[in-house]
């Protein structure tokens, strides 16, 4: 039971009027920056809003092909999702449930890329982009065949999504949801003759709805926010992500961006994936505190 005191209620009510203050202000200064006209963008320090809000709205819109730009996005994060959800829950499974020699070197060698980031692999991962069909070309070669294999997955959705859907710490939590399933089900399962897709597919899929829920979110914040990446795989403007898109207008060459249009487009591009945390919030939290896993 947790005792509360009269100073300890004031200062955590104190904190948390700071903490809503430091979080609700950046978001209520753009808001205001949206609705100045052109060349008035500074007066939105006075927290005085316009009358253009819905006008610069709609131009930020139409402008820079954005609504191009949120598809792209959409694509990206809903593959990036996908793909790590899917490949590992499987190799999660395959981890916890099948005895085959090695199989810890080989989780903690998955938990070790964590340590290893986009950014750091970027040369590399980007090289095998270029031709993902690099190294069947140097087997052959090897091997004497002289074959000109060539599969460019720049500025394609392959290329956006490929690259990043394997994640160790995916694979970590659900190894771990994975350990605290009781035996005696598996064993349950077993002699009801259910072989190992179908314990996988009908007991430990629907046990695991929480899990893949708060992930899904997680991931898909995690792909609809990447810049590197889309930056170095994409030349085409057409296949350009919103978070690229609205960078690119900060970046004007010999004049002011202006603010109120790179606003606009930041609070559009912002929609989706709190879209996705409002639909998803109750099984966000269930899967992050559910103590029944």
């Amino acid at each position: 039971m947790v005792e509360h005191t009269g100073w300890f209620d004031r200062v955590a009510t104190a904190l948390l009027i700071v903490g809503t203050i430091a979080v609700c202000l950046p978001i209520l200064l753009a808001l205001v920056v949206v609705s100045m006209p052109d060349g008035q963008e500074l007066q939105a320090v006075y927290f005085i809003p316009g009358g253009h809000f819905l006008e610069n709205m709609a131009r930020a819109w139409t402008r820079e092909d954005l609504g191009r730009q949120i598809v792209n996005s959409l694509v990206m994060a809903a593959g990036i999702t996908v793909g790590k959800i899917a490949i590992c829950i499987i190799s999660a499974f395959a981890l916890v449930y099948f005895q085959f020699r090695y199989r810890q070197i080989i989780f903690w060698m998955i938990f070790a890329t964590l340590m290893l980031p986009i950014e750091v692999r970027i040369v590399p991962t980007y090289e095998v982009a270029s031709n993902a069909l690099l190294p069947a070309q140097q087997i052959a070669t090897f091997l004497g065949f002289d074959l000109n294999l060539q599969w460019s997955l720049l500025n394609s959705y392959w290329g956006l999504t490929l690259p990043l859907i394997a994640s160790a710490t995916a694979t970590f939590l659900y190894r771990q949801f994975f350990l605290s399933v009781p035996e005696e089900l598996c064993e349950a399962a077993r002699i009801d003759g259910a072989g190992p897709l179908t314990f996988f597919f009908y007991i430990l899929l629907p046990m695991s709805l929480t899990t893949t829920a708060a992930l899904s979110v997680i991931l898909f914040i995690y792909g609809w926010n990447q810049y590197l990446w889309p930056l170095l795989i994409t030349t085409d403007s057409s296949m350009s992500t919103v978070v690229v898109g609205v960078a690119q207008q900060i970046a004007v060459d010999e004049a002011d961006p202006k603010w109120n249009m790179v606003m606009a487009a930041a609070i559009i591009a912002t929609l989706p994936p709190v879209l996705v945390v409002l639909l998803l919030q109750r099984w966000f939290v269930k899967g992050l505190v559910d103590a029944e896993k």
